[in-house]
């Protein structure tokens, strides 16, 4: 079997609500996605899901050898990117190419991805997650209502902004997800908005009121040791490594002791996911997947290494023209039988409906603030609007 092609397609998810965090957030709660699809001369395809970013470059290295050769592939794909690197967006590219190739290699096998890889159970424990900085009280209780439906017992605020604001909207999380259990895990995100001694008295004020089960991504990505310190200074576990993009950028982490919670997120494929799973269960530390809506392959992956922790659950629904064999309940996901990542695409209904969304702009997320962390008061409240909140709950 060899790889011939490939073809990209854009189509686009609704989140049904605004989404975002403390850097901004998407009023539309609409936002693009990226499918890629590999060809072979076996007519067998495999399906990533992610960001297409440099895909043209990285092809080549590709082209015309046999999917089944992972780890061999998966090294030729970072070599590509030697002189320019492969961090940033560019590890994008090669995660959406690594994570179709899992899914081709799997279908060939006839097997579900997470059996393939050597997973015993198909449920993979998950928490609640809403994106949820711009929602209002009344529609973030909607949200982990809907949720806790589903069985879950735990749920990551974000937030950062204001202690005040924080505590009344993590009580409000904890009152929806108690029908579960009496001490729902309560987790807060800054998404990098603090230096470290704000993050330290910003977290122990929190810890006044509430048993923090983590803070996540409380200073920049790459401050090791200041993690280590803020750490050592509140009882919340430190979880962090999100937006590292290579295995070698959480090396500072591990040498300094600055992470409790290893994070990764989902949108960097398959292989980055097993590597550093097996990294971090070296040093007794377990791993946390962040967005498996933006690579549902990964859930595969996170039922087949020995530390998975919990996966941050973002939404319940599909990227229109997209099935993902898969539910959720239990407070998790439940991995189908289907062979691969269980990726099925309906081209000519994405094609049909020509709608993409935009994660970059200038008000979102991915863009962050000027004077981030800057501030000797509470920076003003985001300007939200009041915006229809459909739930997704099916």
């Amino acid at each position: 079997m060899k790889i011939t092609g490939y073809r990209t397609i854009r189509t686009h998810r609704d989140w049904g609500r605004p989404v975002g965090d403390v850097n901004g957030f998407i009023a539309s709660g609409v936002t693009e996605v990226a499918v890629l699809v590999l060809e072979t001369d076996a007519g067998i395809e495999g399906i990533g899901i992610g960001s297409d970013h440099d895909v043209a470059q990285f092809f080549p290295a590709l082209e015309g050898r046999d999917p089944r050769e992972i780890t061999s592939l998966y090294e030729l794909l970072l070599a590509h990117a030697f002189k320019a690197g492969h961090g940033g967006a560019t590890f994008g590219g090669i995660a959406i190419l690594d994570s179709a190739l899992w899914d081709l290699k799997s279908k060939a096998a006839d097997e579900p991805l997470w059996r393939y890889l050597g997973g015993g159970d198909r449920f993979v424990a998950g928490y609640a997650s809403g994106l949820d900085i711009a929602l209002t009280d009344e529609q973030l209780v909607t949200f982990y209502a809907s949720m806790a439906e589903r069985g879950f017992t735990a749920g990551k605020l974000k937030g950062g902004r204001d202690v005040d604001t924080d505590l009344r909207r993590l009580r409000l999380i904890r009152d929806e997800l108690s029908i579960n259990t009496p001490r729902p895990a309560l987790m807060l995100d800054a998404n990098e908005s603090w230096h470290l001694k704000q993050a330290v008295r910003y977290v122990c004020e929190i810890e006044q009121h509430i048993d923090l089960t983590w803070i996540e991504e409380p200073l920049r990505r790459w401050d090791a040791a200041g993690h280590r310190r803020l750490s050592r200074r509140v009882r919340a576990s430190v979880a962090t490594g999100e937006n590292l993009t290579g295995l070698e950028q959480f090396r500072p982490l591990f040498d300094q002791e600055g992470v409790d919670i290893v994070q990764t997120g989902a949108v960097w494929g398959v292989t980055h996911f097993l590597r550093l799973a097996y990294a971090a269960h070296s040093r007794d530390l377990p791993i946390s997947p962040v967005g498996l809506t933006s690579n549902p392959a990964v859930a595969h992956a996170a039922a087949a290494v020995p530390n998975h922790l919990s996966a941050e659950v973002q939404d319940l629904s599909s990227p229109f023209g997209v099935t993902v064999d898969q539910e959720y309940a239990d407070g998790g996901i439940v991995l189908g039988d289907l062979p691969g990542a269980g990726i099925e695409v309906d081209e000519a209904l994405i094609a049909a409906a020509g709608q993409e969304g935009n994660w970059r702009e200038a008000a979102g997320p991915h863009v962050r603030p000027a004077r981030t962390g800057l501030t000797l008061t509470p920076p003003a409240p985001l300007r939200t609007a009041p915006v229809a909140y459909t739930s997704h709950d099916e």
